[in-house]
């Protein structure tokens, strides 16, 4: 199912654990790493297409997770077209996606990359949200910094004051240079902006 501009409606997932470090997955037989992501499909809502492929992909189920936030709108990136189909060349020139960022309930151990007889993943990490993104596949680094820039207002200050700091802050930050720092207001938990 493509939109008139050739772009394929999809989700992607950013997976918070409760140090507010994210899931990355192991694209199978590759040395490439991802969120989890995946197209939606017809009569689906993002949200359903979000919790289908985080089963599939990852082996979660809605109660083992929280909904934090999404992305206001579709973000979209072309897929350089010697990765294209040949019978789709033409018409298709890639992904349009609502990112989710999500924190976990559960446990590790919940986690299961092969829930499904087609595993997306044969590796999985946790890294700091602001992990180079240099392990992604080239055409996807600039969605993944869009979606990752938009959503880190939802994070702790902590993690989401300075962007390019990309391991967070190294310690709480004090004297008078802390004293002239005002918080921003947080939006509610489960307020998809």
């Amino acid at each position: 199912m493509l939109d008139r501009e050739g772009f394929r409606p999809n989700v992607g997932i950013i997976l918070l654990n409760s140090r507010n470090q994210v899931f990355w997955g192991k694209r199978l037989k590759t040395h490439s790493w991802q969120f989890p992501q995946g197209g939606i499909k017809h009569g689906e809502s993002p949200e359903q297409a979000m919790f289908r492929e985080l089963h599939e992909e990852v082996g979660l189920r809605p109660d083992h997770v929280q909904i934090i936030a999404r992305t206001r709108d579709w973000l979209r990136y072309e897929v350089p077209e010697h990765y294209i189909r040949r019978e789709s060349r033409g018409h298709y020139r890639g992904q349009k996606q609502i990112w989710f960022l999500l924190k976990l309930l559960g446990r590790d151990s919940d986690m299961n990359l092969r829930a499904t007889d087609h595993p997306e993943f044969d590796a999985w990490r946790w890294n700091d949200y602001w992990v180079p993104l240099d392990v992604v596949i080239e055409f996807k680094r600039g969605v993944y910094e869009m979606a990752l820039t938009e959503l880190a207002r939802f994070l702790p200050r902590t993690h989401a004051n300075n962007r390019y700091l990309r391991g967070g802050l190294r310690g709480p930050v004090t004297g008078p240079a802390a004293e002239q720092h005002d918080s921003p207001p947080q939006a509610p938990v489960g307020d998809a902006g």
